[in-house]
């Protein structure tokens, strides 16, 4: 067990290096080989842990996800919470989550456009999309929820909203990787805005009470 942990531990370790590769060198220039020289070990030793900087460079997207995913669902678990209040600490903690990673976020950006210049058979679009695809699908059965439990208003279309909300995401990362923006608050301050607007009036919640 320990021999796993230990193994883990320096993954990771690799993978905080690595980046520094990827982002000083972009993720065309960076190579195996400076990975290796940043980790002070031999291109031998680096591949008891990966195989290719291209492995590298998906498990750390993995690992950001995975960080992200597991904080979606202890929020998810978190009953006293209104649908409301749920939905917006989620989409909090996922725009905090981007500016603590701006620097691999600028590495990802680095990487789509690598594609789009080789003509990719698959596209940076391809790519983001199944990358996110699970974070859509749970904000997509959070409006859910919402609207079935009386909170969110009936009218709203959960395609436009998802949308709309995940716009915000996209917005945070132009605003940190291109405009080299610090943080992005008032994106937070835009998205409690958008997510109580889908919010019914105590009155019309009353009502759609009353006939249920």
């Amino acid at each position: 067990m320990s021999i796993v942990v230990e193994h883990d531990k320096r993954r990771y370790e690799i993978l905080e290096k690595a980046l520094d590769v990827f982002v000083d060198e972009g993720f065309e220039n960076a190579t195996f080989q400076k990975i290796a020289d940043k980790c002070g070990i031999t291109r031998t030793t680096l591949y008891i842990y990966f195989k290719n900087k291209r492995e590298i460079f998906n498990y750390s997207i993995k690992q950001f996800l995975r960080d992200v995913e597991d904080s979606i669902i202890a929020i998810g678990a978190e009953k006293s919470l209104s649908h409301t209040e749920r939905l917006i600490k989620v989409m909090t903690v996922t725009i905090e989550s981007l500016e603590e990673n701006s620097r691999l976020l600028s590495v990802v950006l680095d990487y789509l456009v690598h594609l789009a210049k080789n003509n990719a058979d698959r596209g940076p679009g391809y790519r983001v999309r199944r990358r996110t695809l699970r974070m859509k699908h749970i904000q997509a059965t959070m409006i859910i929820a919402g609207i079935k439990a009386g909170e969110f208003s009936p009218s709203i279309n959960v395609k436009d909203a998802n949308e709309l909300l995940y716009s915000l995401f996209e917005a945070a990362v132009f605003r940190l990787v291109i405009l080299r923006c610090p943080t992005v608050e008032s994106l937070k301050a835009a998205m409690r805005l958008a997510v109580c607007n889908m919010t019914v009036t105590a009155e019309a919640a009353q009502k759609s009470a009353a006939k249920r």
